[in-house]
């Protein structure tokens, strides 16, 4: 936790222009981070069956039957 906050000073103060993406994406996120550390847990589960759903969308594009949609979604993912 320390040693985060520190070098994100360090880095912030140089001015850098090349670290203020990741600064901001820092700043951002830091809990969540932080949350990776202490608990070995992550959203990567959520981010792969989003990625999964849009994958399926790009298939089915024009689907008329909103029901049918959701439901061969679940049978493919759930």
């Amino acid at each position: 936790l320390a040693n985060l906050a520190r070098w994100h000073e360090k880095v912030r103060q140089t001015g850098f222009k090349a670290f203020n993406t990741t600064s901001r994406s820092i700043q951002n996120h830091y809990e969540t981070i932080l949350n990776y550390f202490d608990n070995r847990s992550t959203n990567a589960s959520a981010e792969s069956f989003n990625a999964k759903t849009k994958a399926f969308r790009t298939l089915f594009r024009g689907v008329k039957n909103v029901e049918f949609f959701l439901y061969r979604l679940t049978q493919l993912y759930a």
